[in-house]
């Protein structure tokens, strides 16, 4: 019988602290802050450092524009997401862009599949983290299911493997989680204290949150409804087993 996460039960930061180094992996720019924005500001505040890698290039939110072409809508993307990330505490230097297309993630068994294994794996190797956030392995997107099989195929040789929290931005078609699905086990993050950082830092992604993108009728863009899903006092994180 799927649970309510609003009935899940709260830990708050303290649960995190002993972990010293963190990665958080992204689909596309902007899931890092939608997804984990609030523990990432919180594991900042304590001085816990956060490497982000971001897989795609997001240039698929806007594939019509004119005025902003794949190579142009990927700089905006990934500037947008540096400047949410310093929002949230994250120095430049900390954000890696493997730019894989948009919607065209590598999938397992798919062209170009363990090249992506390779390149995320050198990158989690060079931090070797003992926390790593990536998205939920069963979020109702293509990249979001690649990039945990990249992920997940990375750490499954290591030993120990760090702990793994997953996170879910399209779990529902309003965004996030409401319900937590049959045989999934999770626990909701306090992260009140920082809810307004994290809206703050969700709004940097302006591509995606305004119209500043406005030749492309067909272009994506978080509704009030979607951000009110995603940004709460409570983040929604299911256990890797």
């Amino acid at each position: 019988m799927a649970v309510e996460t609003s009935t899940l039960p709260i830990k708050t930061i303290h649960h995190l602290l002993s972990y010293r180094q963190v990665v958080v992996v992204a689909p596309h720019p902007d899931d890092e802050t939608l997804g984990c924005g609030g523990a990432i500001a919180l594991l900042r505040q304590h001085n816990i450092p956060v490497q982000v890698l971001v897989i795609s290039d997001g240039t698929q939110s806007h594939p019509s524009s004119k005025r902003f072409p794949a190579k142009k809508l990927r700089a905006v993307r990934e500037s947008e997401a540096i400047s949410a990330l310093k929002i949230l505490g994250v120095a430049t230097d900390s954000v890696t862009f493997f730019q894989w297309p948009d919607t065209a993630v590598p999938q397992l068994g798919e062209r170009n599949f363990l090249r992506a294994v390779e390149q995320c794996d050198r990158a989690l190797q060079s931090t070797s983290p003992d926390l790593v956030f990536m998205p939920w392995q069963f979020d109702q997107h293509c990249d979001h299911q690649a990039t945990w099989q990249i992920v997940h195929h990375c750490l499954q040789s290591w030993q120990p493997p760090p702990r793994q929290l997953m996170y879910s931005i399209w779990g529902d078609r309003a965004a996030g989680l409401p319900t937590l699905p049959a045989g999934e086990t999770g626990w909701r993050l306090d992260i009140s204290q920082v809810e307004d950082t994290k809206r703050q830092a969700a709004m940097a992604h302006r591509s995606q949150t305004t119209d500043l993108i406005n030749d492309d009728p067909n272009g994506f863009r978080l509704t009030a409804e979607m951000l009110n899903n995603l940004i709460s006092p409570y983040e929604t994180y299911l256990e890797s087993h």
